[in-house]
């Protein structure tokens, strides 16, 4: 059993088995980057959640655990939310991300398209007035290839 007495050996197995027993690692342990990273390849993106401040401003860690699912990014920090090229990154890590991310960077085109890119359901959440315009794109496409 894992509890604020483990030592980093023991928790290192135990986030091999199960990354959601960083819950109930110290604190000390839960700012191991080694420790949360682990915890995150295992799957347990949740993970971020129970790291520490200073490892939820760490770009490598929250893209670890924005590649395995995009609403980890709600664990990361202010100043990593408000990074426009780390928002770029993590759309481009992966497209749900842009759920999660801040109005301004709804209606950046470049963010918005790293994520269409991967997958055209992203443009949901996108900013009302960049669907449109991308609505009107695609129609314009269409009736160009109609002619053909």
């Amino acid at each position: 059993m894992i509890d604020k007495n483990s030592t980093k050996e023991v928790l290192m197995e135990a986030v091999k088995e199960w990354g959601g027993a960083l819950e109930y690692a110290s604190k000390e342990l839960r700012g191991d980057k080694d420790v949360v990273l682990e915890a995150i390849k295992q799957g347990a993106w949740l993970a971020l959640e129970y790291a520490s401040d200073e490892l939820k401003r760490d770009c490598e860690v929250v893209l670890a655990a924005v590649s395995k699912e995009g609403y980890a990014l709600n664990y990361a920090s202010e100043e990593l939310k408000d990074d426009r090229e780390f928002i770029l990154e993590a759309v481009t890590e992966n497209w749900l991300a842009l759920e999660y991310v801040s109005t301004e960077f709804k209606d950046d085109k470049e963010i918005v398209l790293a994520a269409v890119k991967q997958a055209g359901y992203a443009v949901e959440f996108a900013s009302e007035e960049l669907r449109f315009e991308m609505a009107e794109c695609w129609a314009r496409l269409q009736e160009g290839h109609s002619g053909e």
